[in-house]
């Protein structure tokens, strides 16, 4: 047997478990189902505040799929932290450890309508799905399995991020041909199309989403995010607004530009320019920046929003500007850590620490919409805090009102597995294809 840890100073937990035996076997207190749809055994592991996802596949697969984890997470695409690689196990298949995705939710515990209520769910569902696609083939990464199944998904003040957990099919270039984008964009229509029919046949789909008009919709949106973020335009030489607006669009997306090519048209008054290195996490990077907290994008751009308002409250209070910086640390100090002092630990078990706040200032509003008084947000709290004890925790979802209901409700499902399909996959870090040679 061979083992192989990520980061082995972190990781000590999953050091002695008991590799020798099938993931089938693994019977301990802390070992537990995995909520979703799996073509191979799958397990889920508690240590403490620290949780471990366990995948039983091939050696060859999950040497892939271990190798392909780690290469998403260096591309700062969103993804589950791969942990270690059990290969050469006398009993039969290897193993990839992932540390599991706190707060995360599959597609179908989501989409019975469990828990708070997301606005707009289909629709927030979909852009989460089209901008993870978007996201990795910027990068060169040919998904070839793009479903519901194959992602988890995190809240993120009142839309979706989604993740990528499964890379058995994948495969990296230096960049995707349209071809290869297509081909990855019809499966994920078809993929989805029949996800969510799963869902509604067995009378399951949360009422308001229609799985057809939202798998066709994949496409469309996918192709108008891809022309956001690539396609070439022109400004007359001295106006710099369209640029601008351009910019401001992105940015709006959650996407940072970090290279802009501009060439000079034939005529000597226009300038061609079109985005060359793009980015996601826009706004959580300058939140990140300003206060040190880690959110996701549309979170952060929530908490910058509160942080301008508190800007120009500490403006108004001091008759004089005050830099966007020093509005950020006294924010954090005298808004953001009394709240979440506040708040009971246990409650951190349901929801992010962010996506609390963004929550209670969306709490917040509604009162002032009913009360017409603008309250802080500390004397809302209590009121907040009672709609949140009524909701499933989050963190790790392990709900066993649902898994009681046996596999067909949102337990461990077994699908086929695609190992025959894939038993000719190469293996190699180096290959040739039509598309040129490809180097991991």
């Amino acid at each position: 047997m061979r083992l192989q840890v990520a980061h082995p100073d972190q990781h000590e937990a999953i050091v002695d478990l008991p590799y020798l035996e099938p993931l089938e076997s693994w019977n301990m207190p802390n070992v537990h189902r995995v909520l979703g749809l799996h073509r191979h055994v799958v397990k889920l592991l508690e240590f403490g505040s620290v949780s471990y996802v366990v995948k039983e596949i091939p050696d060859h697969l999950a040497e892939r799929e271990y190798r392909l984890l780690r290469w998403v997470a260096d591309q700062r695409l969103p993804t589950a932290e791969a942990v270690a690689l059990v290969t050469e196990r006398e009993i039969g298949d290897g193993l990839v450890i992932t540390r599991h995705l706190d707060y995360s939710l599959p597609y179908r515990s989501l989409l019975m309508g469990r828990g708070l209520e997301i606005p707009y769910l289909g629709d927030r569902l979909l852009d989460a799905m089209v901008a993870l696609l978007v996201r990795i083939h910027l990068n060169g990464l040919y998904w070839g399995d793009c479903s519901l199944s194959n992602i988890l998904f995190r809240r993120d003040a009142g839309a979706l991020q989604a993740y990528i957990i499964d890379l058995e099919t994948a495969e990296r270039y230096d960049s995707l041909s349209d071809g290869q984008r297509s081909m990855d964009v019809m499966i994920a229509t078809d993929n989805m199309a029949g996800g969510l029919l799963d869902l509604q046949a067995g009378g399951r789909l949360k009422d308001g989403i229609d799985p057809i008009t939202v798998a066709l919709a994949v496409e469309e949106r996918y192709h108008a995010l891809w022309h956001e973020i690539t396609a070439p335009a022109s400004a007359r030489i001295g106006d710099a607004q369209p640029m601008r607006d351009r910019l401001d669009r992105l940015h709006a997306l959650g996407f940072a530009i970090e290279e802009m090519e501009v060439v000079t048209g034939a005529d000597g008054k226009t300038l061609n320019f079109v985005p060359k290195v793009v980015e996601h996490g826009y706004h959580r990077e300058q939140l990140q920046s300003l206060t040190g907290l880690r959110a996701g994008d549309n979170q952060a751009r929530r908490m910058l929003q509160d942080i301008k308002q508190y800007q120009a409250f500490l403006r108004t209070e001091k008759g004089a500007s005050v830099p966007l910086n020093v509005a950020a640390v006294r924010w954090l100090d005298r808004v953001f850590e009394p709240v979440m002092a506040a708040i009971p630990p246990e409650m951190f078990e349901r929801l992010q620490p962010a996506e609390i706040f963004h929550q209670l200032l969306e709490h917040r509003w509604y009162m002032a919409e009913q009360t017409g008084l603008d309250l802080p947000l500390i004397n809302v709290l209590d009121d907040y805090l009672q709609l949140l004890a009524d909701a499933p925790e989050e963190r790790v979802s392990l709900d066993d009102k649902f898994l009681a209901e046996g596999p067909d409700a949102t337990g461990e499902i077994r699908i086929p597995a695609l190992d025959d399909d894939l038993q000719e996959m190469p293996s190699e870090t180096t290959r040739e294809t039509d598309e040129g040679p490809e180097t991991n």
